[in-house]
This record gives structure tokens, sequence and C-alpha cells, in this order.
């Protein structure tokens, strides 16, 4: 775990707790209690979620309930829980029975100090997710905004028009680039103007695997990478997408 924590009290607003996702390139933040003991966790997900305009809306309502984890439990079981709980990162308590913050665990964390069980060499074919959405650069970032939150997504393979894959786009450069309300209808019902195409805020390049790729390399790039998740292509063609939350269901699924 790291003991470093960025968090924000449960009277914060929504506008601080964004800002430091962006600052910081984070993808959950612990909410505190003024005794700093943690009330949960708000996610990206939540502040893409959130419809209100008005500056003064605290984080309050919209806590996310988080597992309890604390120094001493058990790597595999932290990960069990938050992949239960589908939050990438958790808040570390002091014990049990005491929910003072001591520090912040992610799903990177816990990939970097699971190992995959020798007696069960996967690939990436085995895990991967076949069922890919994409978009196209000129796609506008509501439009990329919608589908995510529709499907859950935290990122999504930019293909060009002769399928050619030229980025990811991900919540992270949504919030990144400040285009966090882009789904948000103004009291007359209409959708904000001027909004910039995926290709001005996508990451690039995109980083891939193939089909035959070892889950030890897949987590070796995701990890060295900083990413979130690789796509899987096969001459040329995606067949599949693998995530931190995969790799993860692999190491424990295999145990």
């Amino acid at each position: 775990m790291s003991k470093d924590v960025v968090y924000v009290y449960e009277d914060s607003t929504v506008t601080h707790a964004r800002q430091l996702m962006r600052d910081h390139f984070l993808r959950g933040i612990p909410v505190v209690n003024h005794d700093e003991n943690v009330r949960g966790i708000i996610t990206d997900q939540d502040v893409l979620n959130i419809t209100s305009t008005r500056s003064d809306v605290t984080v309050s309502g919209f806590i996310r309930e988080c597992p309890l984890i604390y120094p001493e439990c058990d790597i595999i079981a932290a990960a069990k829980m938050m992949l239960e709980a589908n939050i990438e990162r958790c808040p570390v308590i002091r014990s049990e029975n005491e929910r003072h913050l001591e520090g912040i665990v992610s799903n990177s964390d816990l990939l970097r100090n699971i190992s995959f069980p020798s007696k069960n060499r996967l690939n990436a074919s085995a895990i991967m997710s076949k069922k890919v959405v994409t978009c196209e650069p000129e796609d506008s970032v509501s439009k990329v905004w919608a589908t995510m939150l529709n499907h859950d997504y935290t990122g999504i393979p930019v293909l060009s028009k002769k399928k050619q894959l030229v980025g990811m786009v991900t919540r992270r450069d949504i919030i990144k680039a400040g285009f966090v309300r882009v789904g948000l209808s103004d009291s007359h019902k209409s959708k904000p103007k001027n909004l910039p195409p995926v290709e001005r805020i996508m990451s690039t390049p995109a980083y891939t695997v193939n089909p035959q790729t070892s889950l030890e390399e897949c987590r070796d790039i995701i990890l060295r990478k900083d990413v979130g998740r690789i796509t899987v292509v096969d001459d040329s063609k995606i067949v599949g997408i693998i995530d931190r939350n995969d790799l993860l269901r692999a190491c424990i699924d295999n145990s």
C-alpha cells in the first residue's frame, strides 16, 4: 500500500475532488470525516455521474462504500474484495475495529505482488473480453462519455475509418481535459456546444498484444506503461481487450 494518500473530507466540494483527480491522475479518492476515519470512496465514475452544475455540492451524497482492508489483510483476500466491490483503489484502515486512514491500495499494487500460478500458463486469449466497443477519432467527447456510463467502461479503443487502432480514450483523459460535464443537459435540455472530438484528448499510442501473449507480459506492459487496459490484436484486427481486473481475476481463479 501507499501511505502518501490524497483524500477529501465528507464536506469537501465535488469540484475540489474533481480537481484532485485531474492534478494527481487518480481514479478514486478516499473520503474521511474530520477525525480522519474512513467514510468510503468517491471514484471517477461517481464524478462523471454527478449531474448538478452547482459549485457548492459536497461529496457526502456520492460516497461509495468500500471493503474493510487493513495492513495485515491477505493480498488475495484484498483482491477478491476489491473485485467484488468493482473499485480500483481502496482505503486501508488501521484495523477491523478502527477506521482511521492508514494508506491506499490499488489494483496495480496488487498486480505487482501477486504471481500467476506456474502450473497454468494462460495467455491473453484465455482472459480477454471479446466484445469490444470502439469509437472513431471524429466522435464527440459527449458520445464517448455516454458510452462509458452506459456500459461502465473505463477506456475505449479509437479506430480510424480504415479500422486501424490509433489510440485509447479513457475516463482519465476526459477528467484531465476538463470535460466531465459533457454529458449534461443545461436548463433548456440542450447539449453543450463546441465539444472537441475524441482525437484531441485520446491517449496515444494504444498498447497492444497478440492472443498468444503470456499473462505475465500483459501485466508487465500495463504496469510499466501505467495504463488501465491493453488491446488484443490479431492480424491487425482487434479481437479483445484486457484490463487490470481481468489479470487479477486470472491470478485469483488459478491460485
